[in-house]
């Protein structure tokens, strides 16, 4: 059985997404409040495995995930792509119109906006995540009041589907890593496929530096995936940049990197891993 730590508690889109990742294996799911509980939970046991939710198509990249990693020294064996649909549950027999409440996480609100605005006078109230809002519904009994939050938290905590999909973009993806000690990394990656590396580093602050950099892996035939900057505290107008990049010759790839590390500061591979499939 494997432990795997996610932030949330069951029927929350980590823990979908960590079924959907370790499909067809036996989890022990450890529910975490925070991403750095996630850490620390593998830090106290190098068997657990963490999933961390680290960008979204609609709502953006989760910058603090991208530190919380590299400052925490685990490293990414893996990712998956979950299309997140929402829906609108209540207590079993609540009719639509009856819903005076609608309670949820912003960034869900936020998604199901269009949706929401066709339930006049429903009061919405932001909650601190999607599967608590459910379960507090469930354990409370509140009369009137929905949640949106995923189809397996309403069927988790015994309510009533009263609208499904109702997120306004259905093109709403999730993207998590997943995440390991070191040396258990080692071990699940043996003799893997790793077509996708995360890599993070610095440049100097002198002109053109980035454009050099990326000159270089172009012409490795590197493509890039991502790129995403965050400032150094304490370095003033200096940078950061967390890189995806995915590859089809690990041989090349690695040459890649040889070539610019004269060229940057503190490079360091995040992970080095199979590039993850995408639900439909």
């Amino acid at each position: 059985m494997k432990k795997v730590a996610i932030q949330g508690i069951v029927g929350s889109y980590h823990d979908v997404a960590a079924h959907k990742y370790f499909d067809g294996e036996e989890l022990e799911i450890l529910g975490c409040n925070s991403f750095k509980d996630v850490v620390k939970a593998i830090r106290d046991d190098a068997s657990t495995l963490g999933l961390m939710a680290i960008e979204n198509t609609i709502a953006g990249s989760l910058l603090q995930n991208h530190e919380l990693i590299r400052q925490s020294g685990c490293y990414i064996i893996g990712e998956y792509k979950l299309r997140v649909s929402h829906s609108l549950a209540a207590l079993p027999g609540t009719k639509l119109g009856e819903i005076t409440e609608v309670n949820s996480h912003p960034i869900a609100l936020m998604q199901c906006a269009d949706f929401l605005e066709t339930l006049p006078g429903v009061k919405i109230v932001e909650k601190e995540d999607t599967a608590l809002s459910a379960k507090r519904i469930s354990e409370e009994r509140l009369q009137g009041t929905a949640a949106v939050c995923s189809a397996a938290a309403a069927a988790g905590y015994g309510l009533e589907v009263l609208a499904e999909g109702i997120e306004t973009n259905k093109r709403n993806f999730t993207r998590f890593l997943a995440i390991s000690d070191p040396w258990t990394a080692e071990d699940l990656l043996r003799g893997s496929v790793r077509n996708k590396a995360s890599l993070v580093f610095s440049l100097p602050h002198t002109a053109g530096s980035l454009s050099k950099a990326l000159t270089i892996l172009s012409f490795y035939d590197m493509n890039m995936s991502k790129i995403q900057s965050l400032p150094i505290i304490g370095r003033e107008w200096e940078y950061l940049f967390y890189v995806d990049l995915t590859f089809s010759d690990y041989v090349r790839y690695k040459q890649a990197l040889d070539a610019i590390m004269p060229l940057t500061k503190d490079l360091k591979i995040l992970g080095e891993y199979a590039e993850g499939k995408q639900s439909v």
